[in-house]
């Protein structure tokens, strides 16, 4: 086609959808619509637009074609379509033999968009129109991905995607060497591209019955999932900071490591090695019996990395002791970084609130990190953000105990408190991992386990900030008398 006709053959359609936008931007009820999205605070947006997903996802899993055998009922498709939306990975039915090409396609659209974020795909399609971004627009990215401002938030938009898919790419690549010779090439291609997503969205999601225990020897696999799981969790912005220590960028200004990036890279790795090694030693004599030396090391490593919100697992989690299921919980809870696509209290809140422990025990009133004054604030919202994580999951508990237990006797439900207590936390934290109760729940329980979904996934702060209002400057300030703590 001739670049005149191209140009023309754009005109035409940019005229069209100017009439047809103009039209319904003529209607009073399309622009009250646009007037209330615009006096929307951020965090209501960002639930709009999360809910509004899922609801389509729900949907679309819900009808004939998404599923083989008879349809899923909504609630299991609104189950489903909030693990996927929200990149947990708990699932009430079989993604890779109930779910046909169509509804594992809506699970990739759901992981692929929950785990950029769908504010991040608005913002960039606004870009891409050149219709700009205002003060609302940026103060949403803000929110949600940034601890330092930036620029220019159309270069941050284009170097997420433009990582994101560079890097599951890369997965992709190495993941069809083991996938393709298997299956062959459509379908080992698709299972691929899946698994990559899933992974470096800290997903969960698989298409194999048994997740990912058939390739728990699999060194390949292992470490691409790993690789994948690690740096979609450590936020991309620490990542745009590795990026300029390449080797091949050492013409390039060296800036020094955000004191952000290095809390995140410093808490990652502890609790990375840390939580492989208590994992290693408190299963070579039970879980691991049976294993060689680099099965075990591998299957080790990989569920210390992806009980930190990425879902899969290499081994059946029954075969582990309680004191290992304990970790996991711990990690599940603090989960990956802030701006990633992983869910938790953060990495950047445990190392906060170990270094208030610590600072408060020098009689320090500040905390520092790495020769570093953190902001009241910044403390404030930490402490604020664990205590409410423990507050909605001490309730949530409740409620799921008294659901799915109602009637049991404490002799008998010790077993149901361990799996509830470990879905609840899996759920909150986004990490998909379970110990069977995800197919026992109650369509109630089930409706809990959505809530803690889409509330790790948003975020508690900014939940808590959306029902509250921002700190008032004239609140009543009352004289100050003081209680006895400890």
């Amino acid at each position: 086609m001739k670049p005149e006709r191209i140009d023309s053959f754009r005109g035409g359609i940019a005229k069209a959808m100017g009439l047809v936008s103009g039209k319904l931007c003529a209607s009073p009820k399309i622009k009250l619509f646009r007037e209330r999205i615009r006096k929307m605070a951020p965090g209501h947006i960002l639930i709009l637009y999360y809910a509004t997903a899922i609801l389509i996802g729900a949907v679309a899993l819900s009808l004939p074609i998404a599923a083989n055998g008879p349809p899923l009922s909504f609630i299991d498709s609104l189950f489903t379509a909030t693990s996927a939306q929200c990149v947990t990975g708990l699932s009430v039915v079989d993604t890779g033999t109930k779910l046909t090409l169509f509804g594992q396609l809506v699970i990739l659209i759901l992981m692929q968009t929950g785990g950029l974020g769908i504010m991040t795909f608005s913002v960039y399609l606004f870009f891409y129109l050149r219709k700009g971004v205002g003060a609302r627009g940026r103060g949403i990215i803000q929110e949600t991905l940034l601890h330092t401002p930036i620029a220019s938030v159309k270069d941050l938009i284009r170097d997420i995607f433009l990582l994101a898919f560079a890097i599951e790419g890369v997965g992709v690549l190495l993941l069809a060497v083991v996938f393709i010779p298997e299956m062959g090439f459509w379908q080992g291609l698709f299972c691929s591209i899946f698994h990559s997503v899933s992974a470096f969205c800290n997903a969960g999601f698989s298409l194999f019955p048994d997740n990912l225990i058939g390739y728990r020897s699999n060194v390949l696999v292992n470490f691409t999932i790993m690789g994948l799981i690690v740096l979609g969790g450590i936020g991309f912005l620490v990542i745009r900071e590795l990026l300029d220590y390449l080797p091949w960028r050492r013409n390039k200004e060296r800036r020094r490591l955000t004191l952000h990036s290095r809390l995140v890279l410093w808490t990652s790795g502890i609790l990375i090695v840390g939580g492989a090694l208590l994992i290693g030693l408190l299963e070579y004599r039970s879980a691991f019996a049976n294993m060689g030396f680099m099965e075990s090391f591998l299957t080790a490593v990989f569920q210390s990395i992806t009980a930190r919100t990425a879902g899969f697992n290499s081994i059946d989690l029954n075969m582990f002791k309680l004191p290992t299921l304990f970790l996991m919980m711990f990690l599940m809870f603090v989960g990956a970084s802030p701006g990633s696509a992983g869910g938790g209290i953060k990495t950047t809140s445990l190392a906060l609130f170990v270094a208030i422990i610590c600072s408060r025990l020098k009689g320090n009133p500040h905390t520092n990190v790495f020769r570093r004054t953190i902001p009241d604030e910044v403390v404030a919202k930490s402490l604020a953000l664990v205590m409410l994580a423990i507050l909605l999951l001490g309730t949530a508990l409740f409620a799921l105990l008294t659901v799915q237990h109602p009637e049991t006797a404490a002799h008998q439900s010790a077993g149901g408190f361990v799996n509830l207590t470990f879905e609840a936390i899996s759920a909150f934290a986004t990490v998909g991992l379970s110990l069977g109760a995800t197919g026992e729940l109650y369509p109630l329980g089930k409706i809990i386990v959505i809530a803690l979904m889409f509330i790790g996934r948003i975020g508690l702060l900014t939940i808590a900030f959306t029902i509250v209002r921002r700190t008032r400057p004239n609140a009543v300030r009352y004289g100050q008398e003081n209680i006895m703590v400890g």
